[in-house]
């Protein structure tokens, strides 16, 4: 009988901190980690990069195509500002990814059927002994359904455009927290009303509104979580 290989799922929307807190488990646990979301902004990162208008009725053979010949991994750096190196094709590349400019292309592409349906294999790939934390908008729901721990993140959009405005504060860049906001609740409605893979909790998850916590309330509360179901 072939081993079972744990998988973790972490959800939420963006600004959440769905990647801190996958970072932090898969460090605990000695896991394999996929930041699925990266994988979306990488699509459109490159889907740019060739040119290619994602607005308007984008060309989904092409976005197919390159989100299926992606190469990436992923390592945890238990840095919070920076808690995950991204590699594509042996560059480290997770500053680019990190805009939120990158945040509402991986929105618009993550809207392409050709998109979700190139990555899916890659993500279910990173599946390997002894166990994977991934992150995402439908782990829990559509990629690892039978997850052995699903945790759904969320948080006010007011919280998260203030935490993302911190951060970016903290890095000397300028940025409006209206527009912050704005973009948040645009990314957020998209999100929730796509027809593919919308964002919700799967039905056994276990939710956490973070809106009045701290960062090691909810990784207390994650931690315990994770112990009760897998030990």
């Amino acid at each position: 009988m072939p081993e079972h290989i744990p998988v973790i799922a972490v959800d939420g929307p963006s600004g959440s901190g769905k990647g801190v807190v996958a970072s932090y488990l898969a460090t605990q646990y000695g896991y394999h980690l996929l930041d699925s979301g990266a994988l979306y902004r990488l699509v459109g990162l490159a889907a740019r990069k060739a040119g290619i208008e994602l607005e308007n009725n984008p060309d989904q053979v092409v976005l197919g195509d390159i989100a299926q010949s992606l190469d990436v991994s992923f390592t945890p750096t238990n840095d919070p500002e920076n808690p995950l190196a991204i590699t594509l094709n042996g560059e480290r590349v997770e500053a680019e990814v990190r805009t939120d400019e990158a945040g509402v292309d991986a929105s618009l592409v993550g809207a392409v059927p050709s998109v979700r349906d190139g990555l899916f294999e890659l993500q279910r790939s990173f599946r390997e002994a002894p166990g994977l934390v991934a992150d995402g908008r439908d782990m829990g729901t559509v990629v690892f359904p039978q997850a052995d721990v699903k945790i759904f993140l969320t948080a006010s959009a007011e919280a998260r455009a203030e935490r993302r405005y911190n951060q970016l504060k903290h890095k000397d860049i300028g940025v409006s927290l209206h527009d912050l906001f704005q973009s948040i609740q645009a990314r957020d409605e998209r999100d929730r009303t796509r027809e593919v893979s919308p964002l919700r909790p799967a039905d056994d998850a276990f939710v956490i509104d973070s809106t009045d916590m701290d960062i090691e309330e909810v990784l207390h509360q994650v931690q315990a979580i994770v112990t009760e179901k897998l030990g």
